[in-house]
């Protein structure tokens, strides 16, 4: 499980853009994993989360409300996120689902079938 935890940190590929790394925790449950992350201000359809070469990457873009009237003071900035963990083989990817609610989105990674204790039958 140690890999699941290990960022990727490729910083070549987001050179043209930049990202706030938002906290994370990761927490063994079960058949599986729950990861939390904190993306206050992102909405679901500004979410993306993908796999690819056993990289999960989640990336969260916000927006600023408009703004009625003449805006004296902000302290919110139009920054993105983005985290990225490398998945340990035992994850089944195929299966990890994901929601958002208040700020914090939530995945769900279950551990493959393969992976899982078993009890063998003595014939």
């Amino acid at each position: 499980m140690n890999t699941l935890t290990r960022e990727s940190r490729d910083s070549d590929r987001n050179q043209a853009e930049q990202f706030i790394t938002p906290p994370a925790s990761v927490t063994e449950i079960g058949d599986g994993y729950l990861i939390e992350i904190e993306m206050p201000g992102v909405k679901k359809d500004s979410l993306e989360i993908s796999v690819e070469n056993n990289e999960l990457t989640i990336i969260g873009r916000r927006s600023l409300p408009a703004v009625e009237g003449t805006l004296v003071h902000r302290e919110s900035r139009l920054e993105d996120f983005r985290r990225a963990f490398e998945l340990d083989p035992s994850i089944d990817a195929d299966k990890i689902s994901a929601k958002i609610g208040q700020g914090l989105v939530t995945l769900i990674l279950p551990k493959a079938e393969h992976v899982k204790p078993r009890k063998i039958t003595v014939s």
